[in-house]
């Protein structure tokens, strides 16, 4: 059987709010994630980092 890859949540590093939720591969997983993502409650594009579990 295949290994699930790793569940995360993806938060605004602005107003810290979690916004996104996905999945990332095990060969990147020693990194954090970091995505320029919409924030719907700042209303505009910013980062958005991997939080905690």
């Amino acid at each position: 059987m295949a290994a699930k890859k790793p569940f995360l949540k993806v938060a605004c590093s602005v107003c810290k709010t979690t916004n996104y939720f996905t999945k990332k591969s095990k060969a990147t997983a020693e990194k954090k994630l970091e995505l320029s993502k919409f924030c719907s409650t700042c209303r505009k594009h910013t980062k958005h980092k991997e939080s905690k579990r």
